[in-house]
């Protein structure tokens, strides 16, 4: 701030200085013509004595005009007046005059003359006839002209001082003021946030887009780009988010400053999950941001969610049963029943191995021989009699098919199948098990002893949503097996099984891929 006033208080001196220099020789121009053009300066040079007139009308003038001095002279540059007695009669000084005594031309000039360096103006002296009798020259002197500069200065340095204190009192009002509105952040402070911000947007899998007020695009990471089908996020910027999303309820955030969360939307054949959600600043809507993903995405988290706490579930139920056999061990060893505890011991890892054995020679997959096993353990802690058919077999999975979604579906089913055999208490709960690999297409199928499932949920069983639990938060439901079944590429029958509950029948093509349209 110091900086610019002073570079402005210079500007301001030389533009002054440039001024005065030209008013000051403007005046003694004009001052000159007009003493040149008086009728009794003309009628002096036609006396003997022209110096006496001359002189006294150049004094009159000096004094009346407060010009450094006025001289008058003859056509050959001989001094008639001058403010220095001793130099009348003398040449002129200077070396200027022949513009005026020769050319007769009136003219501004600056030069050093008898008493200094001056501005001064000259203009010849003509007869009636047109012929020049001599010269007038009035001139201030150069460095009588500093002390209009320094009258001058004073007035800029009071101006500069007082520009100065307003100019630093107005640039704290407003970097204060600033500075409230950027939240009290230094620049690179800021930078580093933007740095940050942008980062961040790029490093979550979730897709994020933002928009000002006006529905412009102000953000738009790479995933929201790759799942709209969007250009280059870059290249869109400022665009309204109509152009590429006609069908977004962003602009209904905008309006009525509601949050949306975990809505689906179709876009390009995709379904998405979206949550819309206001941006305020001090109760003001600023914009608002959509954060969404993929269904197929999260559905995936699901299945593999549901694979974990299954895998959970049957790792507790086999604790919980070798814990009730170390218990009746214990007790034994206590009574000092050594042959009884012995014969326990032998019976379970006889029944352990053989269970083990006679799994894995009919599964190969190690993944699903594992969840058969610990499905096992969950059905001798619940009580329920688990069959797995003597003419199951199944090969290791093609690497075209998820094994994921396949373990996905028959942990899904095993469990719908226990929690209803287990609501029917008028029948011995069982549930079988069949698993085939015939070359072509891997087959399984999942039957209970339960009640089935009445005619009237068959016609809206695979709707999205349907469940035929009846209690509140008991797992994901046939809809994910219809899903995941989906994705396959397979087909799902359901009927009536021989153990008079339901029967469902999973058939999967070995040659069939992933489908991820």
């Amino acid at each position: 701030m110091f900086l610019i006033v002073t570079l402005a208080g210079l500007l301001f001196y030389v533009t002054i200085s440039d001024a005065l220099q030209t008013q000051i020789g403007n005046r003694a121009l004009y001052l000159a013509e007009t003493t040149a053009s008086r009728g009794d300066v003309i009628e002096a040079f036609h006396t003997d004595t022209p110096s006496e007139s001359l002189q006294k009308i150049s004094d009159d003038i000096m004094d009346a005009a407060k010009a450094t001095y006025v001289v008058i002279g003859d056509k050959n540059g001989i001094r008639y007046t001058h403010p220095l007695a001793d130099r009348i009669g003398k040449s002129m000084v200077g070396d200027d005059n022949d513009k005026a005594l020769i050319n007769g031309e009136s003219y501004i000039s600056i030069a050093n003359g008898s008493m200094g360096q001056s501005i001064r103006g000259k203009a010849p002296i003509f007869d009636t006839n047109g012929s020049i009798l001599g010269v007038v020259s009035i001139g201030y002197l150069t460095s009588e002209l500093d002390n209009l500069y320094f009258l001058y200065l004073d007035n800029i340095f009071y101006t500069i001082i007082i520009a100065l204190t307003i100019g630093i009192i107005g640039s704290i009002i407003l970097s204060r003021n600033i500075k409230k509105q950027i939240f009290n952040l230094e620049p690179n402070e800021i930078a580093n946030l933007l740095t940050e911000k942008n980062t961040l947007i790029e490093s979550v899998r979730e897709a994020i887009i933002t928009v000002n007020d006006k529905g412009e695009i102000t953000t738009l990471n790479n995933a929201a780009a790759n799942i709209l089908n969007l250009p280059d996020s870059a290249s869109i910027i400022g665009d309204n988010i109509k152009q590429h999303i006609p069908n977004t309820h962003l602009l209904n955030v905008l309006m009525n400053g509601e949050k949306q969360l975990d809505k689906l939307m179709i876009v390009n054949g995709d379904e998405i999950i979206v949550n819309r959600v206001p941006m305020k600043v001090k109760g003001k809507i600023v914009g608002a941001v959509a954060s969404f993903r993929l269904q197929s995405e999260i559905e995936q988290m699901a299945i593999e969610l549901t694979q974990v706490k299954q895998y959970t579930e049957a790792l507790r139920a086999q604790t919980h049963e070798f814990n009730n056999i170390l218990y009746t061990i214990s007790g034994l060893i206590q009574l000092n029943a050594s042959d009884e505890a012995l014969t326990i011991i032998h019976k379970e890892v006889q029944g352990h191995s053989s269970l083990t054995q006679f799994i894995t020679n009919r599964v190969k997959d190690p993944f699903l021989n594992g969840l058969i096993i610990g499905f096992f353990n969950r059905a001798r802690e619940l009580k329920i009699q688990l069959i797995f058919d003597e003419d199951s077999y199944l090969d290791i999975f093609p690497e075209n098919i998820e094994k994921g979604l396949i373990i996905s579906i028959m942990g899904n089913l095993l469990t719908n199948a226990f929690e209803e055999v287990e609501r029917n208490k008028e029948l011995r709960p069982i549930v079988r098990l069949f698993i085939f690999d015939n070359g072509e297409e891997i087959i399984f199928e999942v039957e209970d002893s339960g009640n089935g499932i009445a005619q009237e949920k068959l016609d809206v069983l695979f709707s999205e949503n349907i469940s035929t639990k009846d209690r509140k938060h008991r797992g994901y439901g046939l809809r994910k097996v219809i899903s995941s079944i989906q994705d396959l590429n397979g087909t799902l029958a359901l009927g009536e099984g021989d153990l008079g509950g339901a029967l469902f029948i999973v058939s999967i093509s070995k040659r069939g891929i992933i489908n991820n349209d």
